[in-house]
């Protein structure tokens, strides 16, 4: 059964999309077949990562949400691994015009979620990654609601914490089986394990990872999967924690 999994973080600038995109690239080289929703339609930029060129893109997200196109001929596969493993992504239109016209018009947030569930089986997804927009809203909510497990990606930094402890609880109402911490751009003179203690304390969550804060990494600037080019860095040891954490959470989520 395909697990859903929502990256969160209540403010932006986390490094959300980037962990999300690598640990679906992870997900894909452990022979997983992966879907990626870029579900942050105000501020869309997922594709970049991936390298999926703008002239590539015929129909996005937007479309679907439109009526223009079914959701599989919104899927591109952006990665495909060694072991049988792919990704697919569906972005969100960076067409100014679109944004305006989304965030004028509206729409309906249950037709988002017959995105998700026609692309499962067109597919044959094993999981789907909703990468999601900052902060809480409608469709977040209803993203978050249906997830088998819920990554909320947080830094050391003060109005991450209070955000956080605002979507765990949020997360715990809407009764999400699994609850995730990822702390990024952790600076290397940080304690490592009191930051991991303080955090598990604070929110009564797991961390599954702490990604440490690398030059490496921001000179990659989201170029690309940071963890395909650099297999053994720290970064991509604890992104290859956190695939292998969902995929033991989700063979306890019941069928």
């Amino acid at each position: 059964m395909t697990k859903i999994i929502s990256t969160h973080s209540f403010r932006g600038g986390t490094g959300k999309s980037n962990v999300t995109a690598n640990i679906a690239a992870t997900l894909a080289n452990m022979g997983y077949r992966v879907g990626v929703f870029d579900t942050d339609i105000q501020s869309p930029g997922i594709h970049i990562i991936f390298n999926l060129a703008d002239g590539a893109i015929k129909y996005t997200l937007n479309d679907f949400l439109w009526g223009n196109c079914s959701i599989e001929e919104a899927a591109y596969p952006v990665y495909e691994a060694p072991g049988g493993g792919a990704v697919f992504l569906v972005p969100s239109s960076i067409d100014p015009n679109d944004i305006a016209r989304i965030l004028r018009e509206k729409y309906d947030a249950s037709d988002m979620h017959s995105a998700f569930r026609d692309l499962i089986p067109a597919l044959s997804l094993d999981y789907l990654l909703i990468d999601t927009h900052p902060g809480l809203n409608e469709e977040t909510l209803l993203s978050i609601a249906i997830s088998d497990s819920l990554v909320i990606i947080l830094r050391p930094d003060q109005q991450d914490f209070q955000g956080t402890s605002v979507t765990v609880d949020v997360a715990r109402r809407l009764r999400v089986p699994e609850i995730k911490l990822v702390v990024n751009k952790v600076p290397p003179e940080y304690d490592s394990a009191d930051i991991r203690r303080k955090v598990e304390n604070a929110y009564q969550c797991e961390v599954s990872a702490l990604l440490p804060l690398s030059f490496d990494v921001a000179h990659n600037a989201s170029s690309s999967i940071y963890c395909l080019s650099f297999p053994e860095a720290a970064f991509s040891t604890g992104i290859q924690h956190i695939a292998t954490d969902l995929q033991a959470a989700s063979e306890t989520v019941p069928a």
